[in-house]
């Protein structure tokens, strides 16, 4: 597929998703974490339900340790390998409230970071690598975390965005890693920030995994996947 080509499809997502956003629901970076790690293999409907209640104890990491582990994982039994999303936000919560870990980070005088820490008392990693060394932040929600929180230029590919881009055209590929590491080299800089969240909302309302509506798709003239249907 041509650069203008992906060009003018990130122009139409655009038009159809002008301000796409996370369907997570979280008011703070902890809360967005928690989220994304039990966003894994469950669908964001079900992560909103049991946050909803979670949220109203759990704030910041502090608040986890003060619910401790038990009670942690009972509030999260009905998502998916709860006891091991549980352990490791437990962990990830004893990280957070390390002093010197702390330190480390704000060390890096990073703007953002020390502008969270005026407001949660809490900071976490900036970068993605940083963030991949936290217990439950793997590549896929470490890329998440970021480009909701920092707005960093990566893209995290889950099963929406796998199915999607490899349908267009986009990318040929076998696996999310895969996926990601080639849409971070072709889409165009100024849709980076963008291209995440479009892709998620594009695959889970439009271009579904049964039955995608290709008929009324805007992107169906350049979509590998339609035009191999006729």
């Amino acid at each position: 597929m041509t650069k203008e080509t992906i060009k003018k499809i990130f122009e139409m997502l655009e038009k159809m998703y002008p301000d796409p956003k996370t369907e997570l629901h979280y008011e703070t970076p902890f809360q967005l974490t928690i989220a994304v790690i039990m966003s894994a293999q469950t669908t964001d409907k079900q992560v909103n339900k049991v946050t909803d209640k979670l949220f109203q104890k759990v704030s910041g990491p502090a608040d986890v340790l003060k619910l401790w582990l038990p009670k942690l994982m009972s509030a999260i039994n009905s998502v998916n390998f709860f006891r091991n999303k549980a352990n490791n936000i437990f962990k990830l919560a004893h990280v957070l409230v390390d002093a010197d870990f702390q330190k480390n980070i704000l060390a890096e005088k990073n703007l953002d970071a020390q502008k969270m820490w005026k407001k949660y008392g809490y900071v976490l990693p900036t970068t993605i690598d940083w963030l991949t060394e936290l217990p439950g932040i793997g590549i896929k929600t470490a890329k998440v975390i970021g480009h909701v929180l920092w707005d960093l230029p990566v893209i995290a590919v889950d099963t929406h965005v796998h199915r999607v881009t490899n349908r267009l055209g986009i990318v040929t590929t076998k696996t999310p890693e895969e996926t990601s590491d080639i849409l971070e080299k072709k889409v165009p800089e100024e849709y980076k920030t963008f291209a995440h969240h479009a892709l998620i909302l594009f695959g889970r309302y439009h271009c579904t995994a049964q039955k995608p509506k290709c008929e009324t798709c805007p992107l169906s003239s350049m979509c590998r996947y339609f035009k191999g249907l006729k």
